[in-house]
């Protein structure tokens, strides 16, 4: 929470090949050391990859693994007279596909594919079917929350 004034929103710009800004932060995300042409070369070989093994729209599978892994509910601590409860609150929208991205390319990083095109183009397909090591760190947020809705009148 910033002290002074509220930080504001960022207008990424949409990519050149799918003209989506979904992707740009995608990219963004999967980017290290600075290195974005590495990052959009892995990205979009990834999206090839998965035209090739599904025959579907590439663009069109990537949408629905973002929209498959986006969290509802997550939990967060809140201490009350000594013990800290897990409350479960809504996640907000933009929140929703930050948490979606970094789980997608967490996952994709602890794959045991060979390369990153491979691992990527894998765990977007999974993500895209409602399977996959991603999907199962969503249910288990779920879960967490589902768990503690006790704790729910604690929420501040």
């Amino acid at each position: 929470m910033p002290r002074g004034r509220a930080v504001p929103k960022r207008n990424w710009e949409p990519d050149p090949q799918y003209n989506s800004t979904l992707v740009t932060r995608f990219v963004n995300a999967l980017m290290l050391k600075g290195k974005r042409s590495v990052a959009e070369d892995i990205f979009y070989k990834a999206m090839e990859r998965i035209r090739e093994r599904t025959g579907e729209d590439p663009s069109a599978v990537f949408n629905r693994a973002i929209s498959n892994v986006k969290p509802v509910l997550e939990v967060k601590p809140r201490r009350v007279g000594g013990s800290t409860y897990q409350i479960p609150i809504e996640v907000p929208q933009r929140r929703r596909t930050a948490l979606a991205i970094r789980w997608l390319i967490m996952f994709t990083r602890k794959r045991h594919e060979k390369t990153l095109i491979d691992k990527l183009a894998a765990e977007l397909i999974d993500a895209a079917n409602n399977t996959g090591a991603t999907i199962k760190k969503k249910e288990d947020t779920h879960r967490m929350a589902e768990a503690n809705k006790a704790f729910a009148h604690y929420r501040w």
